[in-house]
């Protein structure tokens, strides 16, 4: 099995190919720039030094979001396009759920985020125990007001990871206190998603797989607006 895993849903951006359960390569950047532009030649240039040709590929992996919208739709639409060409299956994996496994050694619950503005998250809880993560609440668009008054319930320790951590670092320290954990270990790794790929779940149909926005864009909800008035 050879797995190529996408993702573009942050400002970082990577790809890894495995083959036969081993990581071959990996690249990731962290420079703020159109993924449009990098993404496939880096994708072709890590297949050339990895020695893999695309019909090689057994499976893609990939990034669904939530994130940067337009992130998120460049690295689904280029997985989907060579799941279909090279007709291979594509198996999508939380953003999210991908990220909260830099707390894998943490003894509590793990906390990953993006920054939705307007005091706004993209977040979930997970679980990360003994190599497994589960899902304690699903990944979710929510005022972090709302947010920290759910996880105010556990009363555990919890581990906030992710690069807009930061944006909300003070606000999260004053409503939880000792129970608010940070970490430098923000980004998540196009490795880890090949990993998930192996046992995330079945894969997806080309033709239906969408990204996992949880919110629609600013235009498209004033689209909408519109129309129903």
């Amino acid at each position: 099995m050879t797995v190529l895993a996408i993702d573009t849903s942050t400002n970082v951006m990577g790809v890894a190919l495995m083959k036969e359960k081993q990581i071959i390569g990996e690249v990731i950047t962290y420079i703020n720039k159109n993924h449009s532009v990098r993404l496939m030649p880096a994708i072709e240039q890590l297949m050339k030094e990895c020695n893999v040709k695309p019909n090689e590929l057994t499976k893609i992996a990939v990034a669904k979001g939530p994130g940067s919208y337009t992130g998120v739709r460049i690295g689904v639409t280029v997985a989907k396009t060579l799941a279909y060409t090279l007709n291979i299956p594509l198996v999508g994996v939380s953003s999210l759920k991908l990220l909260a496994v830099n707390g894998r050694y943490f003894n509590g619950l793990v906390c990953p985020l993006f920054d939705a503005r307007r005091t706004q998250l993209y977040t979930g809880l997970y679980d990360v125990k003994n190599g497994q993560i589960e899902t304690v609440l699903d990944d979710c668009n929510i005022l972090r007001e709302q947010w920290v008054q759910l996880l105010k319930a556990y009363e555990q320790p919890i581990l906030f990871v992710g690069n807009d951590v930061s944006i909300h670092e003070d606000y999260l320290k004053e409503a939880l206190g000792d129970l608010a954990v940070f970490t430098n270990q923000n980004n998540q790794r196009p490795s880890e998603l090949a990993y998930f790929s192996l046992s995330e779940k079945e894969a997806e149909s080309v033709h239906h797989f969408v990204p996992e926005y949880l919110r629609l864009a600013e235009a498209e909800a004033n689209w909408i607006a519109n129309q129903q008035k």
